[in-house]
């Protein structure tokens, strides 16, 4: 066939792939088109004389050579035969240490025991680095930092298998491209730059293995024989046994006498016989090769840049999901082909020891089990009770193809395999570390339901489990389902309208895809507690059941559930942080909300998932849940285990009817652990001492939602004020038909209470008002703060409470701030305050997990300790590290703090929160500002707004309009300096050359619609303009913010739902 490989190298050139690359990629390519078949005929070839075996090197290990040695390790792999879609060598394989933090313990051990710093690199794939990086980051951080640590494996374009040009698939562009096969070794260290670099650092020697094979460690003995043989190419090989006679072989071509490789697709059938003969055709590849670098380099620059290797063509669709999809060729490369390209090229045999690769489930459960264990130089070697001899695994490869299903089996433990020669498994079944298999044990199990292998020592036995006893109530079953689009989670998890989650599998599917990405971070969710609570709206209490019964299907053996379903977001985290014994303590949580949205059976619920820092998921985590949604074929429940009371505090515990397995499910009361924790932050006797001051007032208004029962244990019960100091405290399901959200214009009863109406100014109100007002939102995590006929903006309230930290006894008993943190379309009122009292500042996007980061830099990352710490939204969210939310009762309680540190005195005129603002603003000025909600828009024409206003930010730059110049007009983007995490993407910004702003995002926690938010702010240090009536003073700008996005014409109005 004639074709041109001209559209294949236009197509990785606009992608930026590697000249090495491009270059390797044509080489292979025009095998393909000129009918190369790759086929190696036995009567080319000759077998492979006796090699030198590594058991009989007769050379002292040279530790010197270490300095001029690189280990390089190939990660490019998924695993997705065995169920895997992260990167493979992520897998835990022995306790908590996986592929990876194995190999990094040997290299570091290495370089501690000869001092001498032994290089190591990765070579990993697009699908890999992202997850292998973070990985390193997170644990070992100065590995990380090292130069050259990942070269990347390149990509090429699948081909049509009529035309040979590039594939395309419109709705995944993704799976146009393919990974080159671990040949792209050679292309990569070219393309990259390692190679030269490596070669002018010294470095002589390269070992390579797949990340997989834990028996390819870097052997000094191997290394010394290596250097002395003076070979330009070394590969390790084993003895190839009847299990291995389809794999492939080494050989001698017949023509140049150069070492090959000849694999099974590479023999016609007429050779079948001679490929499989293993007396004839000795020794298989391991893929751990040894490479002269410097000879390396010369065959490339012999060849222009390449080495030129054998063919691999595999037959595909475009899309591995969609055999109807476009056919397709892959074509691939194999590192140890090369063999066949340097001249003194070699091979030796070593012993089975070092290949050890896990590519099933078969080897996985023998490593993990105390057949293999490690040794101080953290390699894994076969336990030596064993005899030398690995016990043979032969458990069911269809039940147990995915390691799911072997982490499902071993849920209870893994049983002891040291003293076993086979296990043979049949069927479902589960296993715990109680059970010991000695000498050679069948189970067999042809029922649906697994059923428990019985502990103790099972020795030479056959068991047949298919008429045990089962789970009963706790039995799992998979119900079958398919992606429901939508279920993306937004900056507070998942929010929609109720009866979209009330739909069929709609809760079931998020909440099976959020287990399964929490479990695939590591975390056992069989160990510890998982908390269960919401803001008590419509189908509050029937999600927590369907939630419980797919806990327990997906391993989760204690619950604490709210008392009647009722835990506030805040109180959530504390629980999480505060709550005992320790072996209890929680691990997660689902917190049933929708925040400050509407409730009710035609309005909104959501749900969200929190950490066991206690703070919402990091968006690494949202976004797996998203991606398992997207792939969701089925979810896990116990559909017969028993409702459970929640109206009652007391404990539950179900077991399974065989007795392997039970649960509890405890419900607890909603305030206890989150009052502790607040009676510990504020000094209550002082806090009281204000409110029975004749003279001071105080309502509390709750708006029907979660924190009602919160404000009647503080201020009721602990503080001793009367019930009317608590409103609106009784929670119901749709808090009333009113919409929970503390602002001026929702929270409207409270409001005419204080004097005020809808834009804050003062009316007249029949009798006293009273001297403090707050509001609470339906999950309890917002606040609003009022004075007598006075509102105080959230941004002036978080600067207030960081100026006035000190009167507060949790920050005053640790030395008083270190940091303090704004959302980035929050005003700047705080960052006065931050530089006046040299506290660290940060501004981040929106969303209460930025926040968390900079709380748990020390803790979780090592980084510095920026804690104690206050941060907050203008969206009225404020807090602090006492927790990993915005708390709203603490942001009241912290106000009353304020007022009764200026009030110590109560002979004294009472000083009011007015004059507390008003002294703020004489000393820092006033940032005047307005957020204008714009609720409900259609999300096309929102999102067309906002992406014309991103595009004009270059143009807008430097643009005059009125008294204001645009000094710089761009789309927030915000590096974190604890993790490196980038957000993009976090609003559109205008910010003016004396100082004022305009912000444009589009919220994410919208139930329905889009939120268009516009948030318009100017800082004013001249003392005789801090009095000025905030919409005048912002007159000007709204107009700007109008013309800058032309609402008008997108969505049709310019009148905002709300403003604050």
């Amino acid at each position: 066939m004639t074709a041109s490989f001209a559209p294949s190298r236009a197509k990785m050139e606009a992608d930026g792939v590697a000249e090495s690359a491009i270059a390797a990629f044509e080489s292979t390519f025009n095998l393909l088109v000129s009918g190369e078949t790759g086929m190696i005929a036995e009567s080319t070839i000759t077998p492979v004389p006796e090699l030198v075996h590594a058991d009989s090197i007769d050379l002292a290990p040279d530790a010197s050579l270490l300095d001029k040695t690189v280990v390089l390790k190939l990660n490019g792999g998924l695993g997705t035969g065995m169920g895997l879609d992260k990167a493979k060598s992520l897998l835990k394989v022995k306790g908590d240490d996986t592929f990876l933090d194995l190999t990094a313990k040997q290299v570091l051990k290495m370089r501690e025991t000869f001092g001498c710093h032994v290089k190591f690199m990765l070579m990993n794939s697009f699908s890999t680095s992202d997850d292998t990086l973070a990985f390193f980051q997170e644990k070992y951080p100065g590995l990380a930092a090292e130069e050259g640590l990942e070269m990347l494996q390149n990509k090429v374009p699948k081909l049509d298998a009529t035309t040979f040009e590039p594939a395309v698939c419109e709705s995944n562009p993704s799976n146009e491209w393919c990974p080159p096969g671990h040949g792209d070794l050679y292309a990569a260290l070219v393309g990259s730059g390692r190679l030269d670099a490596l070669l002018k650092e010294g470095v002589k020697y390269m070992f390579v293995s797949n990340s997989d094979n834990l028996g390819a460690t870097l052997d000094l003995k191997i290394l010394a024989h290596f250097a002395t043989s003076d070979a330009s190419f070394m590969m390790e090989c084993c003895e190839r046994t009847a299990n291995d006679k389809k794999g492939g072989h080494l050989a001698i071509r017949n023509s140049d006498k150069h070492l090959i490789l000849r694999e099974s697709a590479m023999c016609a059938d007429e050779d079948e016989a001679d490929f499989q003969d293993i007396t004839k055709h000795k020794f298989f590849n391991t893929n751990n090769l040894w490479i002269r670098l410097d000879k390396l380099k010369e065959i490339i620059d012999t060849h222009g840049g390449f080495i030129p290797l054998p063919m691999i063509k595999n037959k595909k669709t475009v899309d591995p999901k969609d055999d109807a999809s476009q056919k397709v060729v892959q074509l691939e490369t194999a590192m140890g082909a090369a063999i066949e390209c340097f001249d003194g090229a070699s091979a030796i045999v070593v012993p089975r020891t070092r290949f050890a690769p896990v590519k099933k489930c078969n080897d996985l459960l023998l490593l993990r089990s105390d057949a293999y264990v490690i040794t101080p130089e953290y390699t894994a070697v076969l336990n030596p009770e064993c005899g030398g001899v690995a016990p043979v695994m032969a458990i069911d490869s269809k039940k147990y193809k995915l390691v799911g299903a072997l982490e499902a089996a071993t849920e209870g433990g893994i049983p002891s395999l040291v003293k076993c020669k086979k296990l043979t498994i049949k069927g479902l079944v589960r296993m715990s570390k109680k059970t010991s298999f000695v000498g050679e044990v069948a189970i067999s199990n042809m029922g649906d339901e697994a059923k428990f292998v019985p502990t103790g020592e099972i020795k030479d036995k056959e068991l047949d489990l298919t008429s045990a006893i089962g789970l009963g109530p706790l039995k799992p079953t998979v119900v079958a389902s398919a992606p429901i689009d939508g279920q993306k989670p937004g900056t507070s998890g998942l929010r929609k309208k109720t009866k979209e989650f009330m739909g069929e599998n709609y809760l079931n599917n998020f909440v099976q895809a959020t287990f399964d990405a929490v479990k695939a971070t590591g975390t056992d969710v069989s160990e510890g507690s998982l908390v269960i609570g919401g803001d008590g709206r419509y189908f509050n209490n029937e999600a927590i059941q369907t939630i419980i019964k797919m806990g327990i299907a997906n391993g989760v053996k204690r619950f604490w559930i709210g008392k009647d379903g009722l835990l506030s977001t805040p109180a959530v985290s504390a629980i999480i942080r505060e709550r005992g014994p320790v072996w209890q303590k929680a691990f997660g949580a689902f917190i049933l909300t929708a925040s400050h949205n509407p409730g009710g059976p035609e309005e909104d619920f959501g749900i969200k998932y929190n950490c066991e820092n206690g703070g919402p998921a990091p968006e690494k985590l949202t976004n797996e849940i998203y991606k398992n949604t997207t792939t969701m074929k089925g979810y896990n429940i116990c559909q017969d285990f028993p409702a459970i009371d929640i109206t009652t505090v007391g404990s539950t515990t179900v077991a399974g009817d065989d007795g392997s397995s039970e649960v509890t499910v405890e419900v607890i009361d909603a305030t206890e652990a989150h009052v502790a924790l607040l009676k510990s932050i504020f000094d209550f006797a002082s806090i009281q001492a204000l409110l029975d001051r004749p003279d001071f007032s105080m309502v509390y208004d709750t708006m029907y939602g979660v924190n009602g029962p919160y404000s009647k244990a503080i201020f009721i019960d602990e503080l001793g004020q009367p019930e009317s100091t608590c409103m609106n405290a009784n929670p119901k399901d749709d808090f009333n038909g009113c919409h929970a959200d503390p602002n001026l214009t929702y929270a409207k009863e409270l409001v005419a209470i204080m004097g005020l109406d809808r834009k804050g100014n003062k009316v007249g109100v029949d009798g006293p008002i009273p001297s403090f007002g707050a509001a609470a939102d339906g999950d309890g995590d917002r606040n609003m703060i009022l004075g007598t006929q006075f509102f105080v903006t959230p941004s002036d309230s978080l600067a207030i409470i960081a100026a006035y930290a000190d009167v507060i006894p949790y920050f005053r008993a640790q030395g008083g701030l270190n940091g303090v943190a704004r959302s980035m379309p929050t005003s700047g009122a705080v960052d006065l305050v931050a530089k006046d009292l040299n506290f660290d500042l940060f501004e981040t996007p929106t969303g209460w997990k930025y926040f968390g980061n900079l709380m748990d830099s020390k803790a979780l990352y090592g980084g510095k300790d920026y804690t104690p710490f206050i941060c907050g939204e203008e969206s009225f969210g404020t807090g602090s590290d006492h927790v990993r939310e915005k708390d709203g009762i603490w942001a009241v309680l912290a106000w009353l703090q304020i007022l009764a540190s200026v009030n110590g005195d109560a002979s004294k005129p009472l000083v009011t929160v007015e004059h507390i603002v008003r002294k703020h603003w004489a000393k820092y000025g006033r940032n005047y500002y307005c957020r204008w909600d714009f609720e409900g828009m259609d999300k096309t024409g929102a999102t067309a707004m906002m992406d014309k206003m991103r595009s004009e930010t270059a143009s807008n730059t430097g643009r005059v309009m009125g008294k204001y110049t645009i000094a710089t007009a761009d789309d927030f983007t915000y590096v974190d300096p604890v993790d490196g995490s980038v957000a993009k993407k976090q609003g559109i910004r205008f910010l003016m050359a004396d100082g004022s702003r305009v912000v444009f995002r589009l919220s994410g926690t919208a139930g329905s619609g889009a939120t268009v938010r516009m948030y318009i702010e100017q800082y004013e240090a001249d003392p005789t303009k801090l009095d000025m009536d905030v919409a005048a003073a912002l007159e000007d700008l709204v107009k700007i913010a109008l013309e800058l996005c032309d609402i008008k014409t997108f969505c049709g109005t310019e009148t905002p739902t709300v403003i604050t």
